[in-house]
């Protein structure tokens, strides 16, 4: 590929900028760059595109002019050597993304994992993210700087490319045995971080919007049926702690509440005719649900004079094992997780796949079960995407079996 300079008014009687240009084919693109640098068109050489360096007409500062196109001659060369041994892919984004750095355009201290504590940070001042976000993109920047050093693959903005993404994929499927909804995950917040630095002039690859987020695959989760739950809800504790652990997590899935909306709960949020009028946590820009309280469930509440009995997220899920198990719930159940194409079947006892969500899938599968309308399900839950309220739904045995028979009694 070729390139000149040009001036930018060759017919001016006063000095005017000089302009790196060419051309990339494949883009059908002319590629246009100021040198900041000025001359006049008497002192230009026309033929030979670059400052006279002889005779009469010749600029005070024609050194200094022909020196900083010489670098930007060699700064050309460069990403295009770079291309050659597959480093970058060189192209009119990558092309003025190194001018930018090479010529300061941009704040030199601006690397990569900088500009993304900037991104991490504005989103926190600007309290855009709930607790759990900020926590998944930590996540993510812990994720690429273990990746840089297993891969000894420095990251930069340029280097965001086909190559990156394909040694990614690789690091996360085999060396952090990530399945493919984790992947996808991630893919799409990495992606979200490389909008807004492309959009705040940190960065000017454009090849991330290349990288294809996988489809997310639904995988079996387990559901406790109604006799399930009237089995442990009778059941008691071997201490005081597990059976407050046991009311938290009956309660639900008798209200289909997610246990970090617990906490909200107190008897202000109680109405005249028994329901809880919860502002919802994850969108604040949702109306307040309803969430009707059963004989059960309000006498859960009474017990606790309003205010359940909580632990942290994870140390509930633990102990909640602990109770589904001492509970007698042993039975093996097989799921399969998957990585790109490859299935993996995995064989796990039942209480192991028990966790806080749990209860919210076991109150939506119930609810359906016993043929209540989506939409009030949905009012209640807080869904309001159809898509995202199906994932919940699992239909169990008891369900299966009940279809059949109706269909085919009497064939």
């Amino acid at each position: 590929m070729k390139y000149t300079f040009n001036l930018r008014s060759p017919k001016s009687e006063t000095a005017t900028l000089i302009l790196f240009s060419c051309y990339f084919k494949e883009e059908k693109k002319k590629f246009v760059y100021s040198t900041q640098k000025s001359i006049s068109p008497s002192h230009w050489d026309f033929k030979n595109r670059f400052p006279n360096r002889n005779g009469k007409n010749i600029a005070n500062h024609q050194t200094s002019i022909s020196k900083r196109l010489r670098e930007f001659e060699d700064a050309f060369e460069l990403v295009k050597s770079r291309s050659e041994l597959g480093e970058v892919t060189f192209d009119s984004i990558t092309l003025k993304e190194h001018f930018d750095k090479k010529f300061e355009r941009v704040a030199k201290s601006s690397s990569f994992f900088e500009v993304y504590d900037l991104f991490m940070g504005e989103k926190i001042k600007m309290k855009e993210w709930k607790k759990n976000t900020i926590k998944r993109y930590h996540n993510i920047r812990n994720l690429l700087e273990e990746f840089e050093k297993v891969n000894n693959y420095k990251l930069t903005f340029s280097k965001i490319n086909k190559k990156f993404f394909i040694e990614f994929t690789d690091f996360c499927y085999e060396y952090k045995d990530h399945y493919i909804n984790t992947f996808s995950r991630n893919v799409g917040l990495f992606k979200t971080f490389m909008f807004w630095a492309v959009k705040n002039n940190h960065a000017f690859n454009h090849a991330f919007l290349d990288f294809k987020k996988p489809q997310r695959v639904l995988t079996r989760e387990e559901v406790l049926t109604l006799d399930n739950l009237k089995e442990l809800y009778n059941f008691s504790c071997k201490s005081e702690h597990l059976n407050k652990v046991k009311d938290a997590f009956i309660f639900q899935c008798l209200t289909g509440m997610r246990y970090g909306e617990l906490k909200l709960i107190n008897e202000r949020v109680i109405t005249d005719n028994d329901c809880i009028v919860l502002k919802e946590e994850k969108d604040s820009k949702k109306a307040a649900r309803l969430i009707p309280l059963s004989e059960i469930s309000k006498a859960i509440l009474l017990k606790y004079d309003y205010q359940l009995p909580l632990i942290s997220n994870q140390k509930q899920n633990d102990a909640i094992k602990e109770v589904v198990k001492d509970a007698g719930f042993l039975n093996e159940v097989e799921f399969t997780k998957t990585k790109g194409v490859e299935q993996e079947i995995i064989i796990k006892p039942f209480y192991k796949r028990i966790s806080t969500h749990t209860a919210r899938r076991t109150f939506i599968t119930i609810m359906r079960n016993k043929g209540i309308a989506d939409k009030t399900i949905m009012s209640i839950s807080g869904h309001t995407d159809i898509k995202s309220f199906n994932m919940y739904h699992q239909v169990d045995n008891a369900a299966r079996i009940n279809a059949v028979n109706n269909v085919f009694k009497g064939f």
